[in-house]
């Protein structure tokens, strides 16, 4: 264990952060699985912006690659433009 006070805290804020990333990250993937199971084009446009803005958010965090995060992105609207 660290045995300076500094440490310990880089200890506790990085738990935090690891913590908040596992959860952020989690609820997004619940998001883009959900959004993969619409069949409806409708639902699945009103739900594409939002699901959107959570993976730009982990890109900008640094939660995802960036190039992941595009690479969802257009994974995801090419199979809203494939629904009728």
């Amino acid at each position: 264990m660290a045995n300076h006070s500094a440490t310990k805290k880089d200890v506790r804020q990085a738990s935090k952060r690891r913590e908040r990333n596992k959860y952020y990250g989690k609820t997004t993937r619940n998001a883009i699985r959900d959004l993969r199971e619409v069949k409806e084009k409708k639902a699945a446009a009103e739900k594409m912006p939002t699901t959107v803005a959570m993976i730009d958010k982990l890109a900008k965090k640094g939660v995802i690659h960036k190039n992941k995060a595009a690479n969802l992105k257009s994974k995801l609207a090419k199979k809203l433009n494939k629904l009728s």
